[in-house]
């Protein structure tokens, strides 16, 4: 009897491990860049299950890599209306909507993404955002702040320190830009903005 259930638990196993694998993963289509494949499952999962907060986010993600940012917003906030603290959605509207250029629109996702996720893994990169649109916007104190923030949580991403060493220069802060300069050099010292704004900064304190 013993061999006799063991037997049927590994043939239970088998087929449950079969239907696992037959089933389409659109997270894995989505790192596998099959961005259409992705969208397709993951409209399929919320036909099922209109609640499955997991899909929406794979399918705003697949969206916004595909630029169907007003698509990626209207399905972002049909899953806010299930979950309006769900900060992976606030981040893929936010990203939609700066995209397109909306920059009042996008800081306000982009606010309520660090009000619900301080620390989540998207923060710096929200910030950063938050920089270019101070930026756009002329605001420059703002936007030093916020590049500030970016690469405090994230000092890897030598662009962002080109930006942060062109928004001290729109500051007159001389010694601050030469400084985010010389980081984005270390990081990449092919990096041709970083070097022309390197040589713009020393020129100003030379002179």
């Amino acid at each position: 009897m013993r061999r006799c259930a063991a037997v049927i638990g590994l043939l239970l196993l088998g087929v449950v491990l079969w239907a696992q694998e037959g089933q389409p993963d659109a997270l894995q289509e989505y790192r596998n860049r099959n961005f259409d494949r992705a969208i397709a499952i993951t409209l399929a999962e919320l036909e099922r299950n209109p609640n499955n907060i997991d899909s929406y986010v794979v399918l705003g993600w697949s969206l916004n890599a595909l630029g169907r940012y007003q698509e990626a917003i209207d399905n972002g906030l049909r899953a806010l209306q299930i979950n309006r603290f769900e900060s992976r959605v606030i981040q893929i509207i936010a990203e939609a909507q700066y995209n397109l250029g909306n920059s009042l629109q996008a800081l306000e996702y982009l606010q309520r993404y660090i009000q619900v996720a301080p620390t989540g893994s998207y923060v710096d990169w929200v910030y950063a955002a938050m920089g270019e649109i101070f930026l756009r916007l002329g605001e420059y104190h703002r936007a030093d702040i916020a590049l500030s923030t970016s690469v405090y949580h994230n000092n890897r991403i030598a662009s962002r320190w080109v930006r942060l060493g062109f928004t001290r220069e729109q500051l007159e802060d001389w010694e601050h830009a030469l400084a985010a300069y010389e980081r984005a050099l270390q990081l990449d010292p092919n990096l041709s903005d970083a070097i022309r704004g390197a040589q713009r900064v020393r020129s100003r304190l030379q002179g």
